[in-house]
């Protein structure tokens, strides 16, 4: 008897200890990818071929990736470019309607007026998909060019010339508008504080983006 009570003590200890651990780690169960609550990221890095992306949908494959990386996978990622020419593309309308917060919980726009607006994007709530303050003016190295390819408004431009990298599709010549995600630049003019259209480019491959003050780089916003 004695030996039978001991098992099932150790069996029920046993058996305590687990659902303490797994209650203390919430991200054990294949349910982490789905609890995250990031819903918007400025990407890491870039894939290696400047503003050449393979287009929207490779762009948004990308943001896909480092998303499910960094375990918030289980929601569809848009990329926030802006195409031009026949059936151009805005960015605004690609992206849901918010809320979106950032690797910390932190709202940075409750929709998308909001975010086209007085949104809360700053170089400390601009952040990547593994939490990171981007280096921005001021810093040994700025990279807070943004590719974007849109308006202040997030639509597409009507400007002449290239404003996409032809629609993301270019690592060589062309030109892209850029966002300032840290909000600042030469002096202080609206479009130096732009987060989604402060300048173009001087071209289109990863040298010509870090010459301008970027490294290609996206915004990635889940759109559901």
């Amino acid at each position: 008897m004695r030996r039978s009570a001991l098992v099932l003590a150790l069996a029920t200890s046993a058996a305590l200890v687990a659902a303490c651990s797994s209650m203390s780690n919430p991200f054990s169960s294949s349910s982490s990818a789905s609890a995250s609550p990031m819903s918007f990221f400025v990407t890491s890095k870039n894939p290696g071929k400047g503003a050449d992306f393979g287009g929207l949908a490779g762009a948004d494959q990308y943001c896909q990736s480092l998303a499910s990386a960094a375990g918030a996978g289980g929601k569809t990622w848009r990329a926030y470019l802006s195409t031009t020419g026949a059936g151009s593309v805005n960015a605004r309308d690609r992206i849901g309607r918010g809320p979106w917060m950032n690797a910390k919980g932190e709202t940075i726009a409750g929709s998308v007026d909001e975010l086209h607006g007085t949104n809360r994007l700053t170089k400390q709530t601009a952040l990547t998909e593994r939490g990171e303050v981007v280096a921005g003016r001021g810093d040994a190295v700025n990279m807070h060019d943004v590719l974007t390819g849109s308006t202040p408004d997030g639509r597409a431009s009507t400007a002449t010339g290239d404003t996409t990298c032809g629609n993301w599709t270019k690592s060589g010549e062309g030109s892209a508008i850029v966002g300032h995600h840290d909000r600042t630049g030469l002096n202080e003019e609206p479009p130096a504080k732009s987060w989604n259209s402060s300048h173009g480019s001087r071209g289109c491959g990863l040298d010509a983006l870090k010459a301008t003050g970027g490294d290609g780089r996206l915004y990635c916003f889940a759109a559901n």
